[in-house]
């Protein structure tokens, strides 16, 4: 996911965004946990995503 593409969005749907995300994370610790994990690459990908969703709802807030 491109910063572009997440700062285009609205908060409510970056909110959703981020629900999402948190579900995928909590999918894929539990398949690396049990051994079916098969692109391992993922997670990391699924972190980052969190991590500009997360970014650019904070920027917004400060920016208030």
């Amino acid at each position: 996911m491109k910063a572009a593409d997440i700062r285009a969005k609205t908060e409510d749907e970056l909110r959703d965004e981020l629900r999402g995300l948190k579900k995928e994370a909590f999918n894929l610790r539990f398949q690396q946990a049990s051994g079916q994990l098969e692109n391992t690459a993922r997670v990391r990908d699924v972190r980052r995503d969190i991590a500009r969703v997360q970014t650019v709802l904070n920027e917004r807030r400060l920016a208030q």
